[in-house]
């Protein structure tokens, strides 16, 4: 099973936090392949904007603000779309927040990143593919992770341990489906680089030379779905592939060389990690 099967004209794409950014962009890019769109989000607003913009190209659009962490919501919406479409073939759990975090902050702040980064997700998973699977045709789940659940850098644990957990979950979901018979559905983890969306804005107006767009993001995650990867390691325009490979190699260079943890950014061996990464490989 390729991607392109899934990508097929007249097929049904779910996509959660679609009102902006990389969702928003993902929902684009897929009604320019002709699927039936399912937009989720819980800003009704912009996904009525959404919406029009996207009807006016001539997808057939179905919106419904909701919040991801409702898993009864979700529910609801499957039984709605298997009822309209009959199938879904694509589900992008893509809705997150990153309101900022630290190891002490309250605790309903960290449920709440973890409500909607996590169980989010694996509400989108579990509401979700069964019907995918029993349904017998090719179908994608792409789940948005971030290169923070995977180097785990300081300064916004919530939102690390939220998108660690995403990449985990994901990993076990898609050994589940290549090995469950009958499947023909695959999973994938969106890991995206510095891009320029509502999110990482931060009240600046430009986008910054080193960001990417959330349209390249797409285009690119497009591109490595063809290839068949299950990790879309995305670069931007400040950091390539080979700066990425080496954070993340050092990362868990940390436990197997049983250095402090977080050593890149620890004092005693901060020269060590410049060094590595001047290196030639």
């Amino acid at each position: 099973m390729t991607a392109i099967e899934a990508l097929a004209p007249g097929h049904v794409a779910l996509v959660t936090g679609a009102a902006s950014g990389i969702g928003l962009a993902a929902a684009r890019a897929f009604s320019r392949q002709g699927l039936k769109l399912v937009l989720v989000d819980r800003d009704a607003a912009a996904l009525e904007q959404a919406a029009g913009d996207l009807g006016e190209s001539g997808a057939e659009v179905l919106i419904r603000p909701l919040d991801v962490a409702d898993r009864a919501a979700l529910e609801a919406l499957r039984d709605e779309v298997m009822g309209r479409f009959g199938a879904v073939h694509v589900v992008m759990n893509n809705a997150g927040i990153q309101p900022g975090s630290a190891v002490f902050s309250p605790w309903e702040d960290w449920q709440r990143i973890l409500a909607v980064n996590l169980w989010g997700v694996i509400h989108g998973c579990q509401v979700f593919a069964p019907a995918m699977i029993e349904a017998g045709q090719p179908g994608l789940i792409i789940n948005t992770g971030s290169k923070q659940g995977i180097t785990t850098p300081p300064g916004d644990p919530a939102y690390n341990v939220s998108k660690t957990a995403v990449k985990t979950f994901t990993e076990a979901l898609q050994h589940e489906l290549r090995g469950r018979e009958g499947s023909r559905i695959s999973a994938h983890l969106l890991i995206p680089g510095f891009v320029f969306t509502g999110l990482t804005a931060r009240g600046r107006t430009e986008k910054p030379a080193g960001a990417w767009t959330p349209e390249q993001t797409v285009a690119f995650m497009l591109e490595r779905l063809e290839q068949g990867d299950f990790y879309i390691l995305c670069p931007d325009a400040d950091t390539p592939r080979e700066l990425d490979e080496k954070r993340m190699a050092w990362a868990m260079g940390d436990i197997i060389e049983n250095r402090p943890p977080l050593s890149r950014w620890h004092p005693d061996h901060a020269e060590a990690f410049k060094a590595y990464v001047s290196r030639e490989t």
